[in-house]
């Protein structure tokens, strides 16, 4: 039975290191008969949550007008999230965390969600993408019936590319075709 793939890339960078890992994941998935979608966050207006809770008062509708409602419904819509950024002082980027905070207007329908998550940095060792992994744990602990299904560590990349050259670049790939 193919699943709803959604993969939410944080990368600013179009073609970045980040947005590339998300591209072989999304090719995996697909060869593995999955329904997957690639929505690069940089790309759609989205303003930030201002903790204002008219979303409280009118039924999960944010007062913001822009892209987060259509966003919103395709995480709820999907069996399986992929979360991608790269570290930003070792956390995740501000257009990937303006997505999870806006989620509060509807987030208790964001639930069952498998979580895949995706991580690059200059540094070459993997300590340096936890707390940008805590970021996003912190974000599934939140989801009702969340499962972490896995990690890419996408270390040792800083400049456009640099990412093909290590070996995240076939794990990326190769989770993505895990997806069943």
């Amino acid at each position: 039975m193919s699943k709803k793939v959604l993969i939410l890339s944080g990368s600013p960078r179009k073609g970045g290191n980040s947005d590339l890992l998300c591209d072989e994941f999304l090719r995996g998935a697909k060869e593995a008969g999955n329904d997957v979608e690639k929505i690069r966050v940089a790309e759609k207006k989205i303003g930030y949550c201002t903790g204002c809770y008219y979303c409280q008062k009118s039924g999960g509708v944010c007062a913001k007008k822009d892209d987060m409602p259509e966003l919103l419904q395709k995480m709820i819509d999907a069996d399986v999230i992929v979360l991608a950024s790269p570290v930003y002082f070792y956390s995740i980027d501000a257009q990937l965390k303006t997505v999870i905070d806006r989620t509060v207007a509807r987030w208790l329908e964001v639930k069952n969600k498998e979580f895949y998550y995706i991580a690059t940095c200059a540094d070459k060792e993997k300590a340096s993408l936890e707390r940008t992994l805590e970021c996003f744990r912190g974000y599934a602990a939140c989801v009702e019936g969340a499962v972490e299904k896995g990690v890419v560590y996408g270390c040792g990349a800083y400049g456009i590319g640099e990412i093909k050259e290590t070996p995240a670049f076939a794990e990326a790939h190769k989770m993505g075709k895990s997806i069943r």
